[in-house]
């Protein structure tokens, strides 16, 4: 592992984690966030960037350095993090430029409703009416981070649940898949997570079901059936409070009969591509998912 993790990972801890911990306006988290993408997360040279309606759905196009243009055979639609309540294309656009870059895809990113102006299951409504139109004329690889990784899996179940084209893989960097945060390591991690203040996940999750249940598959794709789905790629850092999110999920993906890999990484923060290139272990993730996009248009071995 490198010297970046060890400082990024201290630098979490000291400050980011206090400031999610005491945060409360929503509007002010979201500037709070946008104001710091803007600083650390900077699109490689070459990437371009474009926005358009679909459906009703603000989107942003991410394209990297002299990938084809976005009415290509195959997209990347990606789902961001940030509780449901904050984060958005701008925040996230970079990390996806440089995977468009390295898998030569381009990648379409919703600003999807936020949660408490919208409730529960409007992001879901907004990123399924994003798939159906791209879908319409081309492959579709579904990916998120944290409550987007955990929104594209929703997303999953509700295509196979209305029996529509599926996607041709699904990939998930830290999702959050579990509302009910039952899992294990939101105890046992806790001190561990660099990131994440577990004492916010029920406000969270509050401001984003406000009334509805939380074991609603659409709100924790780990109970939904995914009989049916296409090849998954899911990870997690093994000090994460969301690391039995991964686990369980790709075990019932498993149970499920879905092709799933598997990375649960060492002492890497949340959601820790989005870092890429001042973390080489960021780097080298999103090298990996590329490599797995690439594949998904040859037969697959077992993983």
């Amino acid at each position: 592992m490198s010297l970046r993790r060890h400082i990024l990972n201290h630098s979490l801890r000291l400050v980011e984690k206090p400031l999610l911990a005491r945060a409360g306006d929503p509007v002010a988290l979201r500037a709070m966030f946008e104001r710091k993408a803007r600083f650390w997360f900077r699109p490689p040279r070459g990437s371009h960037f474009s926005s358009e309606v679909i459906d009703g759905v603000p989107v942003c196009w991410a394209l990297g350095k002299d990938v084809p243009a976005r009415k290509a055979a195959a997209v990347i639609l990606y789902l961001h993090g940030g509780g449901y309540v904050f984060g958005s294309s701008r925040t996230h656009r970079a990390m996806l430029a440089r995977l468009s870059g390295l898998s030569g895809v381009a990648a379409c990113l919703p600003d999807y409703r936020l949660a408490p102006e919208h409730a529960f299951p409007a992001a879901l409504e907004d990123a399924l009416a994003v798939y159906i139109e791209l879908s319409a004329e081309r492959e579709v690889i579904i990916g998120g981070d944290s409550a987007g990784g955990g929104l594209a899996l929703a997303l999953l179940g509700e295509i196979l649940r209305h029996g529509l084209r599926p996607p041709r893989g699904v990939f998930c960097f830290s999702p959050l898949t579990d509302m009910t945060f039952s899992g294990d390591s939101m105890a046992s991690n806790a001190d561990a997570d660099v990131l994440l203040p577990v004492a916010r996940a029920g406000e969270l999750a509050e401001m984003y079901l406000q009334g509805s249940s939380a074991r609603d598959p659409r709100a924790s794709p780990l109970l939904a059936s995914l009989r049916g789905a296409p090849p998954v790629w899911i990870t997690a850092g093994d000090t994460e409070i969301l690391l039995d999110d991964t686990r369980r999920m790709a075990a019932r993906l498993r149970a499920d009969r879905v092709r799933v890999t598997e990375v649960i990484a060492h002492d890497l923060p949340h959601v820790w591509p989005i870092f890429g290139p001042l973390l080489p272990e960021a780097c080298r993730t999103l090298e990996e998912v590329a490599k797995w996009i690439s594949s998904l248009s040859r037969p697959q071995g077992d993983s």
